[in-house]
């Protein structure tokens, strides 16, 4: 690298290859693409023009869904393992695009040839503009973390999605106790606020589908007891009206307004705010977790051994490919030459077969268990090709998002313990 040049600012930097800033915290934080120079007091991060180079190659590398582990090998690893994980990568992505082919087609072989008073800012309200596509797409996101059957009945509170309108966002936010899926999206447009309101997450998935219809949409939030409308098209000629959740009796459906005095939704900023201080970053490729987890019967336990027992056991960093056993076969001088080394996550427990996956880990080695029933979910509702998770201890909530869009968040409680209790 050229330390003689002038060095840019991370935001400089960001929009030179076209990425954002948290994107290169994040990178820097994985030991992909580390700055020139960190100000030990301060804590910026500033890049030599020279390895703008290798940014717009990893960006252009993650926007065709490389996951994070194969990027590492392409960027630094021997030629062949290069092409090998691209070939492989190439592959899935043909596989993927024929399903989703199919299916499209199969629908399109089925498929057949008065406005309330306007909701103003002085009024109480306050509204934002976002997309269709990505309002339903949080919804989708969120709202199975929203509790079911008898916890919804004793808590009716936590059978509701928090949609939030505040400091220039929407949030939408669900729990069942065990879980906690947040999304925060960022409006074209933005008056009002803050307000907060609960929909039951039936009535929250039904608006979903309406607003993926939609190509913008006009959220108008009046708070605790006027509820939510959504608007769409000319002078929003098309528009929903939905009233906050009520505790029915019995039925848990959650579908109109709470009793005065009701349970106030959880402040789950708290518990994201206790939880920054993670002593644990796994990154590991989100479908093959999934896959490893999803089907098994009972508790699964998920490992990492330190950097010393890799070293010590011949699974350093993931530079050429995995061999036939699932472990990693790089060489020693590559491996001490990187501090942030690619070791192996081991998936056991639930009655199958341990399963080996590439991974990185930042900190100590680590161990911790979970409920199938409650990661599974927060997996698959996340996007992109890699998933990070977040641990405080074995017996805190873990913090799991997509690696690239920190916007979407979500909270899964480990197992305590081989006797499984939460």
């Amino acid at each position: 690298m050229d330390d003689t040049g002038e060095l840019l600012s991370i935001g400089a930097f960001a929009r030179q290859v076209g990425l954002a800033p948290s994107a290169l915290r994040f990178y820097d934080d994985c030991g992909v693409l580390r700055p020139a120079q960190v100000d030990g007091a301060t804590g910026y991060r500033r890049y030599a023009a020279d390895q703008a180079a290798r940014a717009v190659r990893l960006r252009r590398l993650r926007e065709a869904g490389l996951p994070l582990v194969d990027v590492a090998v392409v960027l630094d690893g021997p030629q062949e393992a290069a092409r090998e994980v691209l070939r492989e990568h190439l592959e899935r992505m043909r596989r993927t695009a024929d399903e989703a082919h199919a299916v499209v087609a199969g629908f399109l072989h089925q498929a057949p040839g008065g406005v309330p008073g306007e909701a103003t800012d002085g009024n109480g309200w306050a509204r934002a503009r976002v997309g269709g596509a990505e309002l339903a797409s949080a919804v989708r996101q969120v709202a199975p973390a929203a509790a079911r059957g008898a916890t919804a009945q004793e808590f009716p509170v936590l059978g509701c999605v928090a949609l939030e309108l505040a400091d220039g966002e929407v949030r939408l936010a669900a729990t069942d106790r065990y879980r906690l899926a947040v999304r925060v999206l960022r409006p074209e447009e933005f008056a009002g606020g803050p307000r907060q309101a609960l929909i039951g997450a039936d009535a929250a998935r039904s608006l979903a589908e309406w607003a993926v219809r939609q190509v913008a949409v006009d959220v108008e939030c009046g708070g605790e007891t006027a509820g939510v409308r959504l608007r769409s098209g000319a002078n929003g000629a098309d528009w929903r009206e939905v009233p906050e959740p009520v505790d029915k009796a019995g039925d848990g459906s959650a579908e109109g307004h709470l009793a005065k005095g009701a349970a106030r939704f959880p402040d789950y900023r708290m518990v994201l705010e206790v939880l920054a201080a993670e002593r644990h970053r796994l990154i590991v490729d989100r479908a093959g977790l999934r896959d490893a987890v999803a089907g098994r019967s009972g508790v699964v336990s998920l490992s990492v051994p330190s950097r010393d027992e890799c070293e010590a056991e011949g699974r350093q960093r993931a530079v050429s490919r995995e061999t036939r056993d699932g472990l990693l076969d790089v060489s020693r001088e590559t491996a001490e030459a990187d501090p942030e080394a690619v070791q192996t996550l081991e998936v056991t427990g639930g009655a199958r077969q341990p399963v080996r996956l590439r991974a990185v880990l930042t900190g100590s080695a680590l161990r911790i268990a979970f409920d199938p029933a409650v990661l599974v979910p927060a997996l698959e509702a996340g996007v992109g090709p890699d998933v990070l998770m977040e641990i405080v201890s074995a017996d805190r909530p873990v913090v799991v998002r997509s690696a690239d869009q920190g916007s979407f968040t979500t909270l899964v409680m480990p197992v305590r313990g081989a006797g499984g209790r939460r």
